[in-house]
């Protein structure tokens, strides 16, 4: 049988994620097509997501708020009244100087908050101008463009990257930073924001790390790891 070219191949793989897509929306969606927060915002409520649960980050984001009405104050705050404020999340001894220092270079580099510019930026020019921000790493920096700016930037977290492998979608010994540059070459931009929303979610409810529940699983059928927990 004859070789089929790179470029088949690549028509071919987008086909089969599109089709995962689909079917992963079907199952769990529709899910939300609107910004989330403006990039400021997205960038503090990032970090205060790190290593808890939704329900706790959410909380620790409002308090914040409450506390000190605007980023702009958060940034000119005091670290202990941050600290206090955003404690119910957890870790606030760690994320509260993060976000203080973050605020402040982003008010160093730009004079303001408003990050809106990066939408006029090459996708690649963006990222690493968010990069240069303290504590904003592939992950990060893909969440802020594409929940805040609907910009087509990958954010793979460990359930995405989890599900991905399991899948055959990347190999198994892809790292979590390579396998955000193969992801954005074989989605198609338009489809990057509900391919994150359909795989996380996937990896949460069905695709767990520990016993993942293939019997319910809706895309079984072509997952290569089917048989390796049933």
């Amino acid at each position: 049988m004859p070789r089929q070219s790179t470029k088949t191949r690549r028509r071919k793989f987008d086909a089969g994620i599109a089709r995962t897509i689909e079917v992963m929306t079907e199952e769990y969606g529709p899910f939300p097509e609107e910004p989330r927060l403006d990039p400021a915002h997205e960038i503090v409520f990032t970090i205060l997501s790190q290593h808890t649960s939704d329900i706790n980050s959410s909380r620790a984001y409002k308090l914040l708020l409450d506390r000190f009405g605007a980023l702009e104050a958060v940034a000119q705050g005091d670290l202990a009244d941050i600290e206090q404020a955003i404690s119910p999340g957890g870790l606030a001894r760690i994320k509260a100087p993060r976000i203080k220092e973050v605020l402040n270079r982003l008010l160093d580099l730009n004079g303001s908050l408003d990050m809106s510019f990066l939408r006029e930026m090459p996708l690649d020019e963006a990222k690493a101008w968010l990069r240069q921000l303290p504590g904003i790493g592939p992950k990060s920096a893909g969440i802020i463009l594409s929940f805040a700016l609907g910009m087509p930037a990958m954010a793979i977290d460990t359930h995405i990257y989890r599900v991905c492998k399991r899948m055959g979608i990347i190999g198994p010994k892809v790292t979590v930073d390579k396998a955000h540059d193969i992801l954005e070459a074989a989605v198609a931009p338009e489809q990057v924001y509900p391919f994150h929303l359909a795989f996380i979610t996937h990896g949460r409810q069905v695709c767990k790390a520990q016993r993942p529940r293939c019997p319910e699983c809706v895309v079984a059928q072509t997952c290569p790891s089917r048989g390796q927990f049933t």
